[in-house]
């Protein structure tokens, strides 16, 4: 018994650790670099705008389709070590 609550903690543990890194990276992407790092990006040219105004528009809903992917991915790992797979 004691077992499955250190194991759940674990888990609970891992997964609000990826959680929290995946929001932060989010939270960079589209904040940091659409808005508070426009000034500096917007020499780089991609598709006809600037590098900030890419990341405001398009940068951040790429980036977090694939947070999304990466969270699946290591979720379904972490399943599997845990012995959660369906």
């Amino acid at each position: 018994m004691a077992d499955d609550k250190s194991k759940a903690a674990q888990y609970w543990s891992t997964n609000l650790r990826l959680i929290l890194g995946s929001l932060v990276v989010w939270t960079f992407v589209s904040y940091g670099c659409g808005i508070l790092l426009r000034p500096m990006l917007s020499g780089i040219p991609v598709g006809g705008a600037d590098l900030g105004f890419w990341f405001a528009q398009q940068g951040s809903i790429l980036s977090f389709i694939g947070i999304i992917f990466f969270y699946a991915w290591r979720m379904n790992k972490l399943d599997k070590e845990m012995g959660l797979e369906e």
